[in-house]
């Protein structure tokens, strides 16, 4: 019997551990193909429904032909992405006639995700909802019933859950690698207005609807959600109070909704992470950040580091690992399928994904589809929660106060 020698085993060792955070695919970042074509619908071709086309026109199997929106140019645009997609302007109407449908992809409006989910559920189809899952707590809870009362395959949009780079830094967190929390922050930075336009003062208001404060959860709520819950994912628990502020740093343009936003969320341990987003500045663009006594991650969605601190156990397999240089620090480069590429000797062909983020969260909704055995990643329970914390973060912001977080 022949032993490896040290290089080949630590080579290997490194690419194990990656592996422990793939399962049950080994190739998690590279294309994904469905055993059998599903009939797929999508409601809702705002922005996000647009992408979404998009990213299920890169899936094997995945047919889309069904879209829906109340507005006829974006009808028009979806069937630029989907052709052979039937249009309507209601959703009833859609799930009445489209019996064929195995599932319904929901990128409505956040206040109109409810009525658009529980009557998808209701009519048997399996549902993959955006994130947040609703405005209200009572509406999220309202989904995350109907999902639980169904037989149908649900899953809620938080796509940290399904992208491999996170998947992986997770794995390291949950072991020695990491060690103990010491804290958190993340942000998104953008300079657009949020402003849409439109033909009528009707269609303005429906467009703009992120920048009503009746319905918005605003930037915090609609977008820090996301990046939030992998704090929450990471940790196995969610934060208990949030304290917040706004302001309209920018766009003054007679909006009510705050174009910047920062808030402190506490743990139950003491752990605390700072959040911030903005609509005037883009410096930064989007990331979240995990300190521990032992490491750190930089998570910035399509890419990941680890930042070892220089008192923590050296494992061996770090001799071998691709590195960056940030000013003074040294990042590790997180990268998924470290087995298969390491054995071809293209490690530094794993740098970053393939595909945006969505796309895996999509795949991985059909793969359940496709084998109900498989859980979601990020089910109505999983998403329930995250929402709360959005919604809670948003009351925390427009009040200027600490406010809890109840399950």
């Amino acid at each position: 019997m022949t032993h490896p020698d040290r290089r080949t085993f630590l080579v290997q060792t490194a690419g194990s551990m990656a592996g422990l955070a793939l399962v049950p695919e080994l190739d998690r970042t590279g294309p994904r193909r469905l055993s059998e074509p599903k009939a797929i619908a999508v409601i809702g071709i705002g922005r996000q429904g647009r992408a979404i086309l998009t990213e299920l026109a890169k899936i094997d199997g995945a047919k889309v032909v069904a879209v829906c929106d109340v507005n006829a140019a974006r009808l028009a645009a979806a069937k630029e992405r989907a052709p052979a997609a039937e249009t309507f302007t209601d959703h009833r109407a859609l799930l009445a006639k489209r019996r064929d449908l195995d599932a319904v992809v929901v990128a409505t409006p956040t206040h109109r995700h409810r009525e658009v989910v529980t009557d998808a559920l209701d009519a048997g189809k399996h549902v993959f909802c955006e994130a947040p899952l609703a405005h209200t707590v009572d509406d999220a809870r309202a989904i995350a019933a109907a999902a639980a009362a169904s037989t149908r395959i649900f899953m809620a949009g938080f796509q940290a859950r399904s992208n491999p780079v996170y998947q992986l830094a997770r794995t390291f967190y949950r072991t020695d690698a990491f060690r103990d929390f010491i804290g958190g922050s993340a942000h998104w930075h953008r300079k657009t207005s949020w402003r849409v336009p439109g033909s009528t003062p009707a269609a303005v208001k429906e467009a703009n609807w992120r920048l009503d404060p009746e319905v918005s959860l605003g930037l915090i709520g609609e977008i820090g959600a996301q990046q939030l819950d992998v704090f929450g994912w990471f940790r196995g628990k969610q934060p208990v109070s949030v304290s917040g502020s706004g302001s309209i740093a920018l766009h003054r343009d007679g909006r009510q909704v705050p174009d910047t936003v920062a808030a402190h969320f506490r743990f139950d341990d003491g752990g605390v992470v700072s959040y911030e987003a903005s609509l005037a500045n883009s410096f930064g663009n989007q990331r979240e950040v995990l300190r521990g006594t032992n490491a750190a991650f930089d998570l910035a969605w399509t890419h990941g580091w680890m930042f070892k601190e220089v008192d923590a156990t050296t494992l061996g397999w770090e001799v071998y690992a691709l590195r960056q240089s940030f000013h003074q620090d040294e990042g590790i480069i997180l990268i998924a399928d470290a087995t298969k590429l390491a054995a071809q000797g293209q490690l530094k062909a794993g740098v970053g994904l393939p595909y945006p983020p969505l796309y895996y969260a999509l795949a991985d909704f059909l793969r359940s589809v496709t084998f109900p055995n498989v859980a979601v990643p990020c089910g109505a329970k999983e998403g329930l929660e995250a929402t709360i914390v959005g919604i809670k973060a948003n009351q925390a912001v427009v009040t200027g106060t600490t406010v809890s977080i109840e399950g």
